[in-house]
């Protein structure tokens, strides 16, 4: 159950001639999500990697049922920072999936590249230094969206609120597994 991420707009699914094609997900890019392994380098129009993380950029971010504004608000985000996993774009749209799976298109105005994760395990331990046995700094609970400093291995540097610590990734989405985030 979704707790306040989002709201939908509209209950109506479309199917649009020609949007299906553009909608579909590459077999591979479906893989790769699905195991959290990093995705390979396919570069797309932009020149970046797709499937590839960013972050919503505003308080309110309409998501479309297809890349433009003639098609209809699907849904809205409702929280600013949240990270959101990019899996196709289309001219100035990027479709886009959260860590609930939940997904559409959006205009890329309304992300950015600064990274952030969501906590996805209650009580993830926040660590002075990258160790398991390092001291603990905070607690942080679930659907916490922190902004990540930097990924090596199997930990992230992130702020939490005031908190600053290291993380283990498998208490977070939004950085894929071996991704060298700076």
């Amino acid at each position: 159950m979704r707790r306040g991420a989002w709201t939908r707009r509209s209950g109506l699914a479309l199917a649009v001639s020609g949007s299906l094609l553009i909608a579909c997900l590459p077999a591979l890019a479906q893989t790769v999500a699905a195991s959290g392994a990093t995705p390979p380098p396919q570069r797309k129009g932009t020149g970046l990697p797709v499937p590839r993380f960013a972050t919503v950029r505003a308080d309110e971010t309409n998501v479309r049922t297809g890349p433009g504004p003639r098609y209809p608000i699907d849904w809205v985000f409702k929280r600013k920072g949240m990270p959101v996993e990019i899996v196709a774009e289309y001219e100035n749209y990027r479709k886009i999936r959260d860590w609930q799976g939940a997904g559409g298109w959006v205009h890329t105005g309304l992300l950015t590249g600064k990274r952030t994760v969501i906590v996805t395990t209650a009580n993830a331990p926040l660590r002075k230094t990258p160790a398991t046995n390092a001291a603990e700094v905070a607690k942080v609970g679930a659907e916490v969206i922190a902004q990540v400093k930097s990924c090596s291995g199997d930990w992230c540097r992130v702020q939490a609120g005031s908190h600053i610590g290291w993380i283990e990734r498998r208490h977070v989405w939004g950085v894929y597994k071996g991704e060298v985030v700076n």
